[in-house]
């Protein structure tokens, strides 16, 4: 059941079957539009969907699908059940045609695959082809729908003697000419013309009698007259008699032609129907790309799962519209949270959102896909109901009121499980407290009987109930209150604001009327909505960090495949250098040995000292090993560069390089002269030069500083020498770096400063510090509620840069500063 009866024309169905009337190539398919209807079978939405969505494929991936001459042929073909009668010419030209298109969409569909267009080939199915009706029609009919001359004998005879007679007349006529022109009665220039169908020449009044024949016309001056020459109005009376003889012939070859056909025109009548579905199923494909429309995944219960669902008249009209977007709608109902309870501002979209519902839930079970993103499901509704603008009426004594307690009451009597209302600005058009008493009612008995919808309100009490009762969820429709403007996104879960207050000082209401509003309305009011408010904007900022989080762990996993990559690289690498100079290494050693053989051959043949063959023979030995040395060198290095490779890839898994582990004795060993030590504070490497009273003097590079025992930290020799040599091959600073090291503070006091601001100065504080490399940090935020200090905290928890972060000392501000240490 749909209520009420204009419910399409309420929720924009009406514009839908125009633009798919418009795609249709027939008055077939347009009629078949005019008659689509609401269905709640599962099997035949399935199979309507399914046809459409094979029709997209088809417009978007094949060459070519018959798409001419689909032509309404039933009226003539009806025309010739009755014995005796016979079609027109053009009649059978236009059958001639559609059986063709009918023949061609035949033998496209089954030329593919039965897995293709499974579907289309069912509709296919359906339709017969007789090639006898397509033959006889082409015998008598030429392909520009002219009666052949070999339709029959006769006819042929006939055509020739009219074509005979013709020539015979038209040299007559010339020879006549051709003498008045002679004798002056004509001008030289004066040419044969045709008047009712014959032959005739222009005359001059006052010479009509010097040519004999008949006048069929004159001009419209009266100085002229078209005279047929008496000799060729025999000739001409021939060719009429001929023409009707000819006449006769062709419906006696029409007649025997619907004779023939007779006994296939029920099938004939099927055909041509066969044509309009495939028109229809054609035009609902076209708007279905043009939408970028899916086939949603049917359940047979109700429900709705749907992901960037789009209005299409929305993206119709915002596509006319350069630099415009349709906000994409994300809903869900389903059996825990059957009915979406949606608040927000006006001209937020709740509304839009509502509409968008009830038109694409309508359409789909009308078998037509719908523009949501695939894997989208959508159920099966037996009702949809609709409650939305002003149903007033002075002829039957309705006020707006009226009009919805009237769609009210139908609602609550017929609602069922497998129902689904749209109501928008429930409650509205009566005194607010009675109105929103009665809305509450209502929407207690809806949820009762296990009714799904989509309702918008402004009722507070609304808002509560929803919240309390199961089966019903609050949504709100996001609202920038820094913009002041709506941002059209529907968020489910929480209530949203109205926005009054705010809209109203935008426009420039003044502000003492605004103080006495908020007086009037009292404080739980304005607090309510302010809690709102604030919940939302706290939503959208944790939601902006899961975002950036997910875009880091995305840019993590995709810098851990590459280094899987060129570590598994590296290891086949490994292995050919390895191979390879194992390789040159065998060759270098039997050259080496072949040369050493040859220096004691030589040795030997010159009779050499025992102890010249011995140093001979250990300064070749020493050039040996020099050899082997060189061999392996590249493997070891070729190792070494591995390991390099390998821990680089662990360390960026564990995301943070361990720190070095010194032995437990020396870290527990007291600070003494001579020590290498860094300082905490500046990160800055050094030598104890002496100790005195807990304070140490420190040598760095060309200064010497003091600095607090408990601020140092001990570091190995060769850490420190590597620290010198890095000052020392250090490229000058940056002025602007050094700049803002002079200039900066490790202190920050935000204090009075709303939420976001404050971020976003505490947001540019750590950034300087890392830049200009301060460890230690203290922000001033005060204690109050304690909803800073919260705020700050949570971001500085999602900060890798921040190692810790804790109060101050109770003597210096305790919980009302926070004291950050830095990781670096």
């Amino acid at each position: 059941m749909i209520y009420p009866e204009n419910f399409e024309t309420k929720i924009g169905f009406d514009r839908i079957r125009q633009l798919v009337s418009e795609n249709c190539l027939s008055d077939m398919g347009r009629e078949k539009v005019d008659r689509i209807t609401f269905s709640n079978d599962h099997e035949l939405i399935g199979f309507n969907l399914a046809a459409v969505w094979e029709f997209q494929n088809i417009l978007r991936f094949e060459d070519y699908f018959p798409s001419e001459h689909y032509y309404n042929i039933s009226l003539s073909l009806n025309k010739i059940r009755i014995q005796g009668s016979f079609p027109e010419v053009f009649e059978v030209f236009d059958l001639k045609r559609s059986v063709t298109t009918v023949k061609e969409v035949i033998s496209f569909f089954r030329k593919k695959d039965e897995k293709d267009y499974p579907s289309l080939k069912s509709v296919c199915s359906r339709a017969k082809f007789y090639p006898f009706v397509l033959e006889a029609a082409d015998r008598i009919v030429d392909k520009e729908g002219r009666i052949r001359d070999n339709a029959s004998p006769r006819l042929r005879e006939i055509r020739d003697d009219i074509v005979k007679k013709g020539i015979l007349a038209s040299r007559r006529m010339a020879s006549i000419l051709k003498q008045a022109q002679a004798d002056g009665i004509v001008d030289s220039d004066t040419a044969a013309s045709v008047r009712n169908g014959r032959g005739v020449i222009p005359v001059n009044t006052f010479d009509k009698r010097k040519i004999r024949g008949l006048i069929h016309d004159q001009s419209a001056s009266g100085k002229t007259v078209f005279i047929e020459p008496a000799e060729i109005v025999e000739i001409n009376n021939e060719i009429v008699e001929l023409g009707y003889e000819e006449r006769r012939e062709i419906v006696r070859i029409l007649t025997a032609f619907a004779d023939d056909i007779r006994p296939y025109i029920d099938d004939l009548i099927q055909a041509n129907d066969f044509l309009g579905e495939i028109d229809l199923i054609r035009a609902k494909a076209l708007l279905g790309n043009h939408l970028g429309s899916v086939k949603p995944i049917i359940s047979p219960g109700p429900g709705i799962s749907w992901r960037n669902a789009v209005h299409p008249l929305l993206f119709i009209a915002f596509g006319k519209i350069r630099g415009r977007k349709v906000v994409p709608l994300n809903i869900v109902l389903e059996s825990k949270n059957r009915i979406v309870l949606i608040s927000g501002p006006n001209a937020g979209g709740k509304s839009v959102c509502l509409k968008t519902v009830g038109l694409l839930q309508y359409m789909m079970q009308c078998g037509f896909t719908i523009p949501v993103d695939e894997g989208s499901e959508s159920g099966i509704f037996s009702d949809i109901f609709i409650d939305i603008g002003d149903e007033q009426s002075i002829d039957n004594d309705l006020s707006t009121y009226s009009s919805h307690l009237i769609s009210m009451k139908h609602f609550v009597k017929h609602a069922s499980g497998t129902t689904l209302v749209l109501i928008d600005e429930f409650g509205t058009g009566t005194e607010p407290m009675l109105g929103g008493s009665i809305a509450e009612a209502i929407l207690g008995e809806l949820n009762s009987a296990g009714t799904y919808g989509v309702i918008t309100t402004h009722y507070t009490n609304l808002k509560h109930y929803a919240s309390l009762t199961e089966g019903i969820v609050n949504a709100a429709m996001l609202f920038d209150h820094h913009l002041m403007q709506p941002l059209f996104q529907l968020s489910i879960g929480k209530p949203g604001s109205s926005f009054a207050f705010e809209i109203a000082r935008k426009i420039g209401l003044p502000e003492e009327i605004l103080k006495k509003a908020s007086e009037k309305a009292g404080v739980k009011n304005i607090d309510f909505d302010r809690n709102l408010k604030d919940i939302a904007r706290d939503k959208r900022y944790w939601e902006n960090k899961r975002q950036n989080i997910r875009q880091h762990e995305k840019r993590l996993t995709e810098l851990m495949d590459q280094y899987e990559k060129e570590i598994s690289g590296a290891k086949e690498l490994r292995k050919e250098i390895i191979s390879k100079a194992k390789s040159e290494a065998g060759t270098l050693l039997n050259e080496t040995n072949r040369m050493i053989e040859n220096t004691i051959r030589q040795i030997r043949e010159t009779q050499a000292e025992k102890e010249k063959t011995r140093e001979a023979r250990q300064k070749l030995d020493e050039f040996k090993e020099e050899i082997v040395k060189e061999a392996i060198q590249p493997m070891v290095a070729s190792e070494e560069r591995m390991e390099r490779l390998a821990g680089k890839a662990r360390k960026f898994r564990e995301r943070k390089e361990e720190p070095v582990q010194n032995d437990a004795a020396t870290i527990n060993m007291p600070l003494k002269k001579g020590d290498a030590v860094r300082m905490t504070d500046t990160m800055a490497s050094g030598e104890i030069i002496k100790i005195e009273d807990g304070m140490a003097r420190i040598e760095t590079g060309s200064l010497k500083i003091l600095v607090p025992v408990s601020k140092l930290e001990r570091i190995s020799r060769a850490e420190y020498r590597k620290t010198l040599r890095a000052e020392r091959s250090v490229i000058p600073a940056d002025p602007l770096i050094q700049k803002r090291k002079l200039d900066f503070k490790p202190e920050i006091d935000i204090r009075g400063v709303r939420g976001e601001e404050a971020l976003a100065r505490v947001r540019d504080f750590i950034d300087t510090a890392t830049m200009v490399q301060h460890r230690n940090l203290r922000i001033l935020h005060g204690k109050g509620n304690g909803i800073l200090r919260q705020l700050v905290r949570e971001y500085l928890s999602t900060m890798n840069v921040v190692r810790s972060y804790r109060d101050e000392h109770i003597e210096m501000g305790g919980s009302g500063i926070t004291v950050v240490e830095m990781d670096f």
